[in-house]
């Protein structure tokens, strides 16, 4: 048994009954539960269809994303999640870079690297390498004036945790940024590389080993078993290539406005909706969020 879901942008709520309907229909689907008015909608299918993808793309031109998964287990029992572009609306890398007056070079290296096309471990160095002399205070007034949280990420995290959920953040940021956003957001720990300061410059250099696409599927594997928990009772959330290891090992991979590059590996995407969208593909009524 699977479960297909329908959302949209709940600041743009476009989701229409009669849409629903007519792919319930023509699909054979069960009963239509509305998880939100014109936001969210539910129905069970036998079987996946053969024309998934197409109605996907058909969908996407009328700002609805579409979902499909099996029924069971679909409530996670534990949240990784990427950090820049996912839990907060900016790349904290680019946004230092702009203070340093070198924001387009590294927006640049940072697109390509988020894309597939360098190295990651490469580009970061190469990048917080351009950081080089930037007062270490920079790093409060970037956090104070120029990062803002993703809509629906206090909900997502607050009604996982009140059923007892676990959260964690996992990064390829860095620490003072992830920190500060997990113990804002309420993320049970949080793990990221760490930039170099000394005598209140940062040196231009990061910590070693670096956190990768490699340290996410680590991260995953170990908190998930000092839970007593599988990958399958894990729901994964990101954006870059970086983030490809851990959606493909977590029971449910979300690639969230993710690179074009990185959605066409992943079979749940979420172009239109929020974080909230987590919610709901879990079955998570509106009625039931917490916070």
């Amino acid at each position: 048994m699977y479960v297909a879901t329908l959302l949209t942008n709940p600041a743009n709520p476009v989701l229409e009954t009669v849409l629903v309907d007519s792919l319930r229909n023509a699909w054979g689907g069960g009963d239509i539960q509305w998880l939100c008015p014109d936001v969210a909608a539910e129905f069970s299918l036998d079987v996946i269809p053969d024309n998934r993808w197409d109605v996907w793309e058909d969908l996407q031109k009328q700002g609805v994303d579409l979902v499909i998964q099996p029924a069971e287990g679909r409530k996670k029992k534990m949240l990784l999640a990427d950090m820049d572009s996912t839990m907060i609306q900016q790349e904290c890398i680019d946004e230092l870079a702009d203070e340093a007056g070198v924001g387009e070079r590294v927006k640049d290296i940072t697109a390509r690297a988020m894309n597939g096309e360098l190295d990651f471990e490469g580009a970061l160095t190469e990048r917080v390498g351009l950081l080089k002399g930037l007062p270490e205070s920079v790093i409060d007034k970037v956090l104070a004036e120029r990062i803002t949280f993703m809509p629906g990420g206090r909900e997502l995290l607050a009604t996982m945790k009140a059923n007892g959920g676990y959260c964690a953040l996992v990064s390829g940021g860095f620490t003072a940024f992830t920190a500060k956003v997990a113990a804002e957001l309420g993320f049970d720990e949080n793990r990221a590389n760490t930039l170099i300061a000394a005598d209140g410059e940062l040196t231009g250099d990061v910590g070693r080993p670096i956190l990768g696409r490699e340290a996410k599927v680590q991260a995953l594997e170990e908190i998930s078993a000092r839970l007593g928990l599988t990958e399958a009772d894990v729901i994964a959330v990101g954006d870059g290539a970086n983030d490809l290891g851990m959606l493909g090992l977590a029971g449910a991979g979300v690639a969230l406005h993710a690179k074009p590059s990185v959605a066409a590996q992943c079979d749940i995407r979420i172009n239109n909706g929020d974080l909230s969208a987590l919610l709901y593909i879990q079955g998570y009524a509106k009625t039931e969020f917490v916070g």
